[in-house]
């Protein structure tokens, strides 16, 4: 599967920034999606990550009650909403698959950038 980050920008704080995770190729249904971002010069870390039906969710605390992940299957599709945006959000941000929950991430795409001012 090709996985497609988009939707970034500059916003303000306090605002609000939807990320699109867009698919080409294998059945999207077969992948966990996760979302992920990278601050300059910090690690890479989790953000949030949505089943292959989207019943199940989770998320980083740091985002928890800000963010919300989804998906719909028939267009292909995953979203990172992003709301209350705070300053520190200020990262790439990274859409990622797997076909197994246990696994690793094997599936990455390109990020998009996401820029919060205050």
């Amino acid at each position: 599967v090709q996985l497609q980050a988009s939707g970034g920008g500059l916003v303000q704080a306090g605002g609000s920034l939807r990320l699109s995770c867009a698919a080409s190729g294998r059945r999207f249904s077969s992948y966990y999606i996760g979302w992920f971002r990278q601050a300059p010069g910090k690690e890479r870390e989790f953000v949030a990550a949505v089943s292959w039906g989207g019943g199940t969710t989770s998320y980083a605390d740091s985002v928890k009650g800000r963010f919300t992940v989804s998906r719909d299957n028939a267009k292909n599709t995953a979203y990172l909403q992003m709301n209350s945006l705070k300053p520190e959000d200020t990262a790439v941000y990274y859409c990622a698959g797997k076909l197994m929950a246990v696994d690793e991430y094997d599936y990455w795409g390109p990020g998009t950038q996401v820029t919060v001012s205050s």
